[in-house]
């Protein structure tokens, strides 16, 4: 080809073509590929396509706009601040007025302009770097015009002056979001700031209590977009004036000094409720703020004169009458749900409290376990305690519990902790009240039995024969309550606390309007005849009292230890309280199961008592604790329900006699023996053949072993021969039941429970008696196994006879091998290898034959 550039530039030339050639290709059919997008035909209805955002875009326009709006504004404020601090000496005081002026000015006209022509963001950057600047100017105007006035004071006044511009700014200007806020969020300052400033900030609750009031007057008179931050500012500053309360009236030294906390928190409790009444958002919060604020300002001024414990009592005696509240239709329902839960959070607290006071006098019990049968009877973990008062508080708060049940008959919690609280307090109260143990003892097992009866009398859930009395007698419009359905006019959903009705019940708490319910009149009726009896006690309430008594029982029975009449005594009553239990059919299986148990523990204690009381040795008390296994394996199938947990308590006993008898070998021999007849004895039913057969045949080889290891009996085959026989017998039972049975399951344990220990002590046995005993019997095995085409027997016995037959002729081959030169060994190798190696074929048939022929075996 002629061309007249040199090849240099022709190249240059060609490469710069081809790249615009490529940029126009890619342009081209990226401009096809639209065409055909947009016009694809589209079904009627259906949306168009989004348009897919470029693979290089990571930050939309807006949120870019935002970043860069927000640091332009920060790094305004930044040199804002740094002119106004660092600056600013180097300009007289007109220049100063001037620039402050005329910058501050222009950063608060400009979002005018901005928001007409549609720049929103920016208006609202520029804003905000106006109000800085305003706060900007009041410090200037300090630091210039007033350096001698109180800073504190100063700050107070100008937040007010700058809340009410901010607020006016942002009126004029709507569309602004940021002004507003910020008004109210400064406003909350002037008050707290002015209360600082003098009396060495003694009016300061009442000033943030003021700032709240303020807040709240705005959300209620004035709602609308901004009453929310309003109302979040409220409840901060309002929880921080009753939090300041309760600190002050705690702090009180006297009656007096307490009036003024409590004056303080009477209006806080009155503004709350104002506030739950009447506002929106979360009104239970309000009215529980409230309510534990009513508390504190009417039991406040009692404190100082009491102690902690009684004052303790004095404020669950206020809180309690707030629960009160549920029965209340004229109340607005969160209201009532605030008031509750506040004098419910009081009596938890006050009762989590006493009950970890009852826990250390139970924990106290446990000294007894260190001088048994002493009659000392030491002081109780309460002697030097709160006294009566945290008795006094557990009964008030069980009282407020039960009330709740016809309150709220839905619920299950406040019938369990009515039961759980008045036990605490009646078991706890003897040992309060000291006295002699004797009244002590049976104070506390008549609260125990009182609480197993309520346990005996409950039933697993609610009679299904109350729903639809619920519902035949409740008015029309309402529901039963525990459906979480709503049960009235007044009715909370979901099943939380709060009535389920605002009507009453003539008639059904003895007089006309005595029985305004919860949940309805038919609701209240059928609780009121649901607690007619004990027979209430339903679910969760039942399993506490069945707990409260097992406690009780345990805690008293350990205290019983300290004497010898007292702890029969009260062993005794408690094991026939137990085995009447079990024997009441109407209680639930769950309580009858317990019952039972608890009497056969009993009894198996009464047994280690006796056995102590005749000051026998401790190896010997075991014999007596057998006895009770013996008799629950002898009732059976008459105990009928409560079989099972009777016999699991009595396994449970069974175990107590050997650890009993452990330091006396003999004598824990004979235990074994015993117990073995009465597994033996309970195997006999077919029932509890599999579960009490083996334990017996392990039993009786326990006692067996114990029995030669105390004679010191050292020879193997006297430990392993009784359990070889046995499993030889049911392996041979089991064979004749099914032939099909392999000889490794029926016979390979019992071989092998003697020819391994005993063909492991023929080679340290140096006398030949065993190893001729040995290979007699494993010689007897292997011609058995073959006879009989058994693979166990085969297999065991000829390696048992294989080991005694080297066993026997290592000495000699010893010798032998000494005797011969040294040449031989290697050559008598060689010639086995080559033999080996010339018949290799052959071996191999005769190996696969072996394996078929043992394969073939059983």
């Amino acid at each position: 080809m002629n061309n007249p550039l040199p090849p240099a530039e022709e190249l240059v030339l060609i490469d710069r073509e081809l790249v615009q050639l490529d940029a126009r290709r890619h342009f081209l059919l990226s401009r096809r590929a639209w065409l055909l997008g947009a016009q694809a035909p589209r079904a009627w209805g259906a949306q168009a396509r989004p348009p897919v955002p470029a693979q290089g875009a990571e930050a939309s326009a807006p949120s870019a706009q935002n970043v860069l709006l927000v640091l332009g504004a920060v790094l305004l404020a930044v040199a804002a601040l740094a002119f106004t601090l660092v600056s600013w000496g180097s300009l007289g005081i007109a220049g100063r007025s001037a620039v402050l002026g005329v910058v501050t000015a222009a950063a608060l006209g400009a979002p005018v302009v901005l928001l007409r022509r549609g720049l929103r963001s920016t208006a609202e950057a520029v804003a905000a770097v106006g109000l800085l600047l305003t706060v900007l100017d009041a410090y200037a105007l300090y630091a210039v015009g007033m350096p001698e006035v109180d800073g504190t004071a100063y700050a107070a006044a100008a937040a007010a002056v700058l809340a009410a511009v901010w607020a006016g700014y942002g009126r004029s200007l709507p569309a602004l979001r940021i002004p507003v806020p910020a008004a109210l969020l400064t406003a909350q300052l002037p008050l707290p700031l002015a209360a600082a400033a003098g009396s060495a900030g003694r009016d300061m609750g009442w000033a943030l209590l003021g700032t709240a009031a303020l807040d709240a007057g705005l959300v209620l008179l004035r709602p609308g977009r901004w009453s929310r931050w309003a109302g979040a500012a409220g409840a901060v500053t309002g929880g921080a004036a009753l939090l300041t309360g309760l600190a002050e009236s705690a702090a009180a030294q006297s009656a007096g000094a307490a009036l003024a906390p409590s004056a303080r928190l009477a209006a806080v409790a009155a503004l709350a409720l104002v506030v739950a009444w009447r506002a929106s958002g979360p009104r239970t919060a309000f009215a529980a703020a409230g309510g534990v604020a009513a508390v504190a300002a009417v039991a406040g001024p009692f404190r100082p004169e009491l102690s902690p414990s009684w004052a303790a009592v004095v404020y669950l005696a206020v809180a309690l009458p707030l629960l009160g509240a549920l029965r209340v239709p004229a109340l607005p329902e969160p209201v009532r749900r605030g008031l509750a839960l506040a004098g419910a959070g009081v009596a938890v607290l006050q009762a989590v409290v006493s009950l970890a006071w009852v826990a250390t006098v139970l924990v106290g019990r446990l000294r007894v376990l260190e001088e048994v049968w002493s009659v000392t009877t030491p002081a109780p973990a309460a002697a030097d305690g709160p006294g009566l008062a945290p008795v006094v508080g557990l009964l008030l708060t069980a009282g407020a519990a039960w009330w709740l049940v016809r309150v709220l008959p839905g619920r299950p919690e406040p019938g369990a902790a009515a039961v759980v609280l008045a036990w605490a307090a009646l078991f706890t109260a003897p040992v309060v009240l000291g006295g002699a143990p004797g009244p002590v003892f049976a104070a506390q097992l008549a609260v125990t039995l009182a609480t197993g009866l309520l346990a005996l009398r409950s039933t697993a859930r609610p009679s299904a024969a109350d729903a639809p009395a619920k519902a035949a007698q409740a008015p029309a419009g309402t529901a039963p309550v525990g459906d979480g359905g709503p049960a009235g006019s007044g009715s909370a959903q979901g099943g939380g606390i709060g009535p389920a009705d605002s009507g009453s019940a003539p008639g059904a708490d003895g007089g006309p309007g005595g029985g305004i319910g919860p949940a309805g009149s038919g609701s209240t009726a059928a609780t009121g005849r649901g607690l007619a009896g004990i027979t209430g006690i339903t679910g969760i309430t039942g399993i506490a009292a069945g707990l409260c008594a097992l406690v009780g029982a345990l805690n008293v029975s350990v205290a019983a230890l300290d004497g010898r009449l007292a702890t029969f005594g009260v062993l005794g009553l408690l094991g026939a309280a137990g085995a009447a239990g079990a024997a009441y059919r109407p209680a639930p299986a769950w309580v009858r199961a317990g019952a039972a148990a608890l009497a056969v523990g009993y009894a198996a204690l009464l047994a280690v008592a006796l056995g102590a009381l005749l000051e026998w040795p401790v190896a010997w008390w075991a014999p007596p604790v057998l006895v009770v296994p013996a008799a629950v394996a002898a009732l059976g199938p008459r105990l009928g329900s409560v079989r099972v947990p009777a016999e699991v308590a009595a396994a449970a006993s069974g175990l107590l006699a050997p650890a009993l008898a452990a330091g006396d070998a003999p004598v824990l021999a004979l235990v074994l023996a015993l117990a073995g007849v009465v597994c033996a004895g309970a195997a006999v039913r077919p029932e509890r053949r599999s579960a009490a057969g083996w334990p017996a045949g392990v039993l009786f080889l326990a006692a067996t072993w114990v029995r030669l290891a105390a004679s010191e009996v050292t020879v193997p085959e006297a430990y392993t021969l009784p359990v070889t026989a046995a499993a030889l017998a049911v392996g041979f039972l089991r064979r004749r039941r099914d032939p099909l049975a392999g000889s490794w399951t029926a016979y390979g344990p019992g071989l092998a429970a003697t020819l391994l220990p005993s063909t492991l002590a023929v080679w340290g046995d140096p006398h030949w008696l065993r190893p001729l005993l040995l290979g007699t019997a494993a010689l007897g095995v292997t011609l058995a196994g073959a006879r009989g085409r058994l693979r166990a027997p085969l297999l065991l016995g000829g390696a048992a006879l294989a080991a005694v037959a080297l066993h026997e002729l290592t000495p000699y081959v010893v010798q032998v091998v000494d005797a011969l030169p040294r040449w031989l060994p290697p050559a008598l190798a060689g010639v086995l290898l080559l033999a080996v190696g010339a018949t290799y074929e052959k071996r191999l048939r005769d190996a696969r034959r072996l394996r078929e022929a043992i394969g073939r075996l059983r």
